[in-house]
């Protein structure tokens, strides 16, 4: 494998570079001295934010981007071996790496890399462990799987031991860190495309946890089905979150107005504390939980912790107010998984509101089909279901599955569902029947947050 060598710094060119995990390592490594270059399919927010850094970026993926100037070639796992670079960057002998081992290559210039590995709720709890860091004054270096506002994108470039990252199970990318800390917040039954079922999904989870060195730490839901496959043996300490029979467990919980919730955090030993959150729903009662872990085990003063957490937001596309229009409330969700939309919806039904409203948009073909009926019993969590058309984002079969099998599956539950094919169509449908008490919610993993910011205006 190709080593990246940081202290000289070299040209890295980035296939698919105004991805999210991706830009944000474009930014690292331009900042650390490296000629970073890429291509991405067209220009977006990421994009032109790179550009204005001083990264060259091609739109259109073209094989005569690759020159031989270029030291290494950077893949994620969506670029197939047909893609014109990818096919160039080997005919031309050019080293390549994917961007699983580009990140564990740069874990191992920091003496505490943090990697926060689940099926659900990776972005919100690196974010939540990123504040903690910074409202403890410890300059983290951040690479986050979302916008945080608080600093201004998805990668924030620090100067301590520092290193916080999302570890994506997806292609098993998370085999190629080398975290001291991993978080595991749940694992679950998710990209069917690439791991077989259930048990090899955990397989590999047990295989992220080994990497721990003896002085690391895994924190892990301890409500994990059959925990002890997953820690059995490992050299480092394991500390557990959830029920009452692990380490922290949360108890007392209450909802505010909004739907965030208050709660007593129990840490085994005897202490206890009233702590709140200003952002919604159980599952981040969950997800704070393995943030307030990790920090009692980094030694962080806990009140530093307790405003942290309180004074987080949110980030972009998880339960995100996007505004008002007519007295109907708009928020936007990444929930593209039967789990995360139970969260999502559960967390809305604390939210006041009239009738809530979910316009889903399906993300990919793999998911859909595996996850029908599961899809359908979730949805049936919001009073009004629209859905639009599956987001293909890396497939081309499409399986044969459509939005209307889900809305057959949904209707056979003896609940409303309104398909149609257009975002036009659906925006013209919720502007005759959403009215002032409403709450309207736009959720999926792909584009369908444009529907609630084309009825606001922005």
């Amino acid at each position: 494998m190709y080593t990246i060598d940081f202290k000289h710094p070299s040209s890295l060119y980035f296939v698919g570079i105004g991805g999210i995990s991706m830009s944000g390592l474009a930014e690292l490594l331009a900042d650390a001295g490296f000629k970073v270059s890429g291509s991405d399919r067209s220009q977006s927010d990421t994009t032109k934010m790179l550009e204005a850094r001083g990264i060259k970026v091609f739109y259109g993926q073209k094989a005569e981007n690759i020159t031989d100037s270029i030291d290494c070639v950077i893949f994620t796992a969506a670029i197939h071996p047909d893609n014109p670079e990818y096919k160039a960057a080997h005919e031309r002998g050019l080293p390549c790496l994917t961007r699983g081992q580009l990140m564990g290559q740069v874990m191992k210039n920091y003496g505490t890399p943090i990697a926060v590995s689940g099926t659900h709720g990776k972005t919100t709890t690196t974010s939540m462990i990123g504040e903690i860091l910074l409202g403890a004054g410890l300059d983290p270096t951040l690479a986050i799987g979302g916008i945080l506002k608080d600093i201004g994108g998805n990668m924030r470039i620090g100067h301590s031991k520092y290193f916080v990252a999302e570890a994506c199970e997806y292609t098993n990318s998370f085999l190629d860190f080398f975290p001291k800390v991993s978080v595991i917040l749940n694992i679950g039954e998710d990209h069917l495309d690439f791991f077989k079922d259930l048990e090899d999904i955990r397989h590999s989870f047990r295989r992220f946890a080994q990497l721990l060195p003896a002085d690391g730490c895994l924190i892990i839901n301890g409500e994990t089905a059959r925990l002890e496959e997953i820690t059995e043996g490992l050299r480092c300490q394991v500390i557990t979150f959830g029920n009452e029979s692990c380490d922290y467990y949360a108890t007392d919980i209450r909802y505010d107005q909004w739907g965030n919730p208050d709660f007593t955090l129990h840490h085994r030993g005897g202490s206890a504390r009233a702590v709140s959150l200003s952002v919604p729903g159980e599952h981040n009662v969950m997800n704070a939980l393995a943030a307030f872990a990790l920090a009692d085990y980094l030694s962080i003063d806990r009140q530093k912790t307790d405003t942290a957490l309180k004074g987080y937001k949110g980030t972009d596309r998880r339960f995100q107010y996007k505004g008002s229009i007519g007295g109907v409330t708009v928020i936007d969700d990444y929930a593209h998984h039967p789990t995360e939309i139970t969260a999502t919806l559960k967390a809305a039904a604390n939210y006041p509101h009239r009738k809530l409203w979910c316009v889903f948009q399906p993300h990919t073909y793999t998911r859909t089909k595996a996850y029908l009926k599961e899809f359908a019993r979730s949805l049936c969590l919001a009073d009004e279901v629209v859905l639009a058309d599956i987001y293909a984002a890396r497939e081309t079969d499409t399986l044969g599955v459509h939005s209307q099998d889900l809305q057959r599956e949904i209707q056979s539950l003896g609940h409303g569902c309104h398909y149609f094919p257009s975002f036009d169509e659906i925006e013209n449908f919720l502007l005759e029947n959403c009215i002032k008490g409403d709450v309207l919610i736009t959720m999926g993993a792909g584009d369908v947050v444009k529907i609630g910011e084309n009825l606001l205006g922005i």
